[in-house]
C-alpha cells in the first residue's frame, strides 16, 4: 500500500482537496470544515515535500494519466521547478488555514462558512495543478478552476464591505479577458504542432520554425499570462481584489496565484518557446525589460500614498512583480535564478504582512494606517512581526528579499547594465518610505483615546511569525532555495535553445 500511495503522489496532489472540496461544503457549520480543510491542506504539504525531495537532485518524474501515454494521454510532470512551486503553494495553504479560523469567523457568517473551505479548497487545485501539469490546455483548465473559486473568495469579502463584490466582479471582467487571450495563443500553436503536450510542442515548434501564426500565438499567451500575474499595466484587478477580499483570502492569493502566474510564464517561455527565437529574445528586452522597470517605481510610488494597509502592499505587491519580471529579462542563468528565488521570497514576506494586516483588523477594526496610531504599543507582537516584514520587502541584509535583490544586481552587472542596477537599488528606497509610514504610525504616534486593542489571538500570530521566521531563516541561511532556484534555471535553460547572451 505504501508503494502504490508513493507511486500515484503526482496524482494525488491534485485529487485530495478536489475531492475534499465538495465534502467541506456538506460538513455544515462549526469548526468541522476548517478542521477538515486545514487537514487537507497539511497532506498536501507533505506530498509536494516528497516531490520535492524526489526532484531535488535533478531527477524528473513522469506520471501518466489513466494510462495513457504522452503525448496521447494527459502528462503530469514534475521537476525541481515546479516540485518548488507546489511547496509553496501547499505550504502557504498549510499555514493560513490554522491563520483563517479566527479571521474568518469574524469577517464571515457562520452558515457560508463551510462554503468558503469548499472554495479555498478549489482553489488551491487549481493552483497546484497549474503547476504539476504538463499539458498545455490542462494549465488552461486549472488556471479557471483556481480564478472562478478565486472571484467566490473575494466576493466573500461583501459581509464585511461591499465594494468586494466590485472588486471581484473587475477581476472576473480582467482574469476572463486573460483567460480568453490564454486559450486563444494555445489554439494557434496546437494549431500549427497537433500536440498539446508542453515537452512535445517544444520539439515540433522546433522542427516547425517560426511562422506568424507562432509569433500571434506566443503573443496571446505573453498577455494572457501578463492580465493573471497582474503585470504592469495590466494590474487593475489586483488593488482593490486585495484589499476588499476576506484577510486570509489576500494573504494566499498574494503568497501564490501571481507565482503560479510567472511560473506559467517561465514554463511556456523556456520550455514551450525554448529555442533561439529572436522574436522572444526581443519581446523580453524591449518590452518586458521596461515594463518591469516602470512597474517596480510606479507601483512603488502609488503604494507611499495609501492610507489602507492592505491596499499599500497590494501595490507592493507590483512593484514585487516587477522585479520577477525583471529577472526573466535578463535572459541570464543568474537573472533566472533571481525569479525563481523570489517567488518563494517574496511569498513568505507578503504572507506574512498581510497576516499582520489580518491581526489589525480583527483587533481595531481597521486598516486605515492613520487609525493604527500607536498600535505598536498595544499590539507589541504582531507590530514587530510586521517591522520584520517589512524589513525583508526593502531588502536589508539577513532577510530573504536581500537575497532576491543580491542576486538581481548581480544579474544586471553581468551583462554590463550598471544604470539597470542602480534602479533596484532606487527602488528599495522607495519601499522604506512606504514601511516606514506605518513604523511610524504604530511606534511614534500617540494612541486615540478611548480606543482598547488587545494582542491578536495566538492562532494568528503564530501563523505570521512563522513566515517571519523562514523570511529571517532564509536570509541568513538562503543555501536550499538558492540551490533549488539555481538547478531549476539550469532546468529552463537545458529546455532551451535560446540565444542566451550575445
Amino acid at each position: 500500500m505504501p508503494g502504490l500511495i508513493e507511486a500515484n503522489l503526482p496524482a494525488l496532489q491534485v485529487v485530495l482537496p478536489l475531492v475534499a472540496a465538495p465534502i467541506c461544503a456538506m460538513l455544515g457549520k462549526g469548526s468541522r470544515a476548517w478542521a477538515f480543510a486545514t487537514l487537507v491542506a497539511f497532506l498536501a504539504f507533505a506530498i509536494s515535500i516528497s516531490l520535492f525531495i524526489a526532484t531535488y537532485g535533478g531527477q524528473v518524474i513522469s506520471y501518466e494519466m489513466g494510462g495513457w501515454a504522452p503525448p496521447l494521454g494527459i502528462e503530469y510532470r514534475i521537476d525541481v521547478l515546479n516540485a518548488f512551486v507546489l511547496m509553496i503553494v501547499s505550504g502557504m495553504a498549510a499555514l493560513v488555514l490554522p491563520y483563517a479560523h479566527r479571521s474568518v469567523a469574524a469577517e464571515i457568517p457562520a452558515e457560508r462558512q463551510p462554503f468558503f473551505y469548499t472554495a479555498f479548497l478549489l482553489c488551491l487545485t487549481g493552483l497546484l495543478g497549474v503547476a504539476i501539469t504538463g499539458d498545455a490546455f490542462n494549465v488552461f483548465v486549472f488556471l479557471e478552476i483556481s480564478s472562478l473559486s478565486t472571484y467566490a473568495l473575494v466576493a466573500s469579502g461583501s459581509w464585511r464591505n461591499k465594494r468586494a463584490l466590485t472588486a471581484a466582479y473587475n477581476y472576473l471582467i480582467m482574469g476572463t479577458v486573460g483567460a480568453t487571450f490564454f486559450v486563444i495563443g494555445i489554439g494557434m500553436i496546437y494549431m500549427i504542432t497537433g500536440t498539446l503536450n508542453m515537452a512535445d510542442l517544444a520539439t515540433r515548434i522546433i522542427e516547425h520554425g517560426d511562422s506568424r501564426t507562432l509569433r500571434m500565438g506566443f503573443v496571446f499567451i505573453f498577455i494572457g499570462v501578463g492580465l493573471k500575474l497582474a503585470m504592469f499595466p495590466l494590474h487593475l484587478w489586483l488593488p482593490n481584489a486585495y484589499t476588499f477580499a476576506p484577510t486570509a483570502v489576500t494573504a494566499f492569493v498574494a503568497a501564490t496565484a501571481t507565482k503560479v502566474a510567472v511560473y506559467v510564464l517561465l514554463r511556456f517561455m523556456f520550455t514551450v518557446f525554448g529555442f533561439d527565437y529572436e522574436f522572444q529574445a526581443e519581446t523580453l528586452k524591449n518590452v518586458l525589460l521596461p515594463v518591469a522597470l516602470v512597474a517596480m517605481f510606479a507601483a512603488s510610488l502609488v503604494a507611499i500614498f495609501q492610507d489602507d494597509l492592505k491596499r499599500m502592499l497590494a501595490y507592493s505587491s507590483i512593484a514585487q512583480i516587477g522585479y520577477m519580471l525583471l529577472g526573466l529579462a535578463f535572459l541570464t542563468h543568474t537573472g533566472l535564478m533571481a525569479t525563481i528565488v523570489h517567488l518563494f521570497n517574496h511569498a513568505v514576506t507578503k504572507g506574512a504582512l498581510f497576516m499582520v494586516a489580518g491581526c489589525f483588523i480583527l483587533s481595531a477594526g481597521t486598516s486605515s494606517i492613520s487609525s493604527l496610531r500607536g498600535i505598536g504599543r498595544d499590539m507589541p507582537w504582531t507590530t514587530a512581526a510586521f517591522v520584520a516584514g517589512g524589513m525583508s520587502l526593502i531588502g536589508l541584509p539577513l532577510t530573504v528579499g536581500f537575497i532576491s535583490k543580491w542576486y538581481l544586481v548581480q544579474a544586471a552587472l553581468e551583462l554590463g547594465w550598471w544604470p539597470v542596477a542602480l534602479l533596484i537599488m532606487a527602488s528599495s528606497l522607495l519601499a522604506i518610505v512606504y514601511v516606514w509610514r506605518v513604523v511610524e504610525a504604530a511606534y511614534l504616534k500617540p494612541a486615540p483615546e478611548g480606543v482598547t486593542r488587545r494582542e491578536a489571538p495566538l492562532s494568528m500570530l503564530i501563523p505570521a511569525w512563522i513566515l517571519v521566521g523562514l523570511s529571517i531563516w532564509f536570509g541568513v541561511s538562503a543555501t536550499l532555495t538558492t540551490t533549488a532556484a539555481s538547478r531549476a534555471a539550469d532546468v529552463l535553460i537545458g529546455s532551451s535553445q535560446m540565444l542566451w547572451e550575445e
